[in-house]
């Protein structure tokens, strides 16, 4: 069976910037790439299909593949945690600036 590395590499090269992105927290590129997930898995796919791949490889990047959706999964849940919150407390500092607005105009002279 002859490898054939091309699909790997760029299989590989998506995982790396995929964690890249999830490391810097670059959600934007995150969408992005995620969007390449499918078109550079499905070449990889084809060549295991043809036999011009070996099970073993194309079976470990796929588990990096999955155990990288899992964490950014993870880190996206956190980050969408961490933004909820934030806005509580913009929220909250809103509604404390119109008590003090309203308590301080109506003061009597």
């Amino acid at each position: 069976m002859t490898e054939a590395p091309n699909g790997l590499q760029s299989l590989d090269q998506l995982i790396e910037s995929l964690d890249q992105a999830l490391t810097d927290k670059d959600w934007d590129r995150l969408s992005e790439l995620n969007l390449q997930v499918k078109t550079t898995v499905a070449p990889v796919m084809a060549q295991l299909e043809a036999g011009e791949l070996s099970v073993e490889p194309v079976r470990e990047r796929l588990e990096r593949l999955q155990a990288f959706c899992d964490e950014a999964s993870a880190g996206a849940t956190e980050a969408r945690k961490e933004a909820e919150q934030a806005l509580k407390g913009v929220n909250r500092n809103r509604n404390a600036a119109r008590a003090y607005q309203n308590v301080s105009g109506n003061r009597p002279k």
